[in-house]
């Protein structure tokens, strides 16, 4: 494994239960062998750029950059290349890789977590995200979708839980007026907080846990990682 430290990025949250899952997704990625520091884009600290300074002054040269989200919205896009380039990190030794999703891995893992909320085959299925204004973020959950669909073997809607329709409670009402018996809900979020408590409202009949620390979530963190270093050292 390499010396590279793995500086994981996420969005910040006021929940702590959010911050806990955060933590320990580093410690299960750290397990498999990289140093992992964690830093957020808002809400919480150390900051992105209070990060790069402590790597540095700990002697690190560079760092993979993974950040922690499930689609490549507006944080990802300009919030964290404008603080990186805030701390000066030189975008040659500090990569910053693409967003954890969409990836076929999430998606395994999101059907996991979907069936061990009591998913039924037949159910319809939502796949609920927060949800953005940026449209290729939009893009993205649609094609995380489409890889959920080709496990269940049937078509996976998409619904919001905070921007952008449809809302996921609108979703599943229109799927029960179209007939469906049974609506199951797979969150396409990292960790529990505000969102996640919409979507336990939204009445559908199975809600899943979100992603979390499942081993195939650790997985694709680790193959951004992977591929963050080759770019790196072929760069040097």
């Amino acid at each position: 494994m390499s010396e590279l430290p793995l500086l994981l990025v996420a969005h910040g949250s006021r929940s702590d239960a959010a911050d806990a899952v955060i933590r320990s997704l580093a410690g299960a990625v750290a397990a498999q062998g990289p140093r992992v520091e964690i830093c957020y884009v808002d809400v919480r600290g150390p900051k992105v750029v209070d990060a790069v300074i402590a790597l540095r002054d700990s002697g690190a040269h560079g760092a993979v950059v993974v950040p922690a989200f499930l689609a490549a919205g507006y944080h990802v896009r300009v919030d964290l290349p404008a603080q990186l380039a805030e701390a000066g990190a030189d975008p040659a030794r500090f990569r910053t890789t693409p967003s954890m999703g969409p990836d076929p891995l999430l998606a395994a893992a999101a059907l996991d977590r979907l069936r061990a909320a009591g998913y039924r085959d037949g159910d319809a299925v939502v796949l609920a995200a927060a949800g953005s204004s940026d449209p290729s973020a939009v893009a993205q959950v649609r094609l995380a979708a489409g890889m959920l669909s080709g496990r269940v073997g049937r078509r996976v809607r998409v619904g919001f839980a905070a921007t952008g329709t449809p809302t996921v409670t609108d979703l599943v009402e229109g799927l029960r007026r179209a007939g469906e018996r049974r609506v199951a809900v797979a969150s396409w979020l990292l960790a529990p907080g505000v969102f996640q408590n919409r979507l336990l409202e939204c009445g559908a009949d199975v809600v899943a846990d979100p992603l979390g620390v499942h081993d195939d979530v650790v997985r694709a963190v680790l193959d951004r990682y992977t591929a963050g270093v080759a770019e790196i050292e072929r760069a040097a």
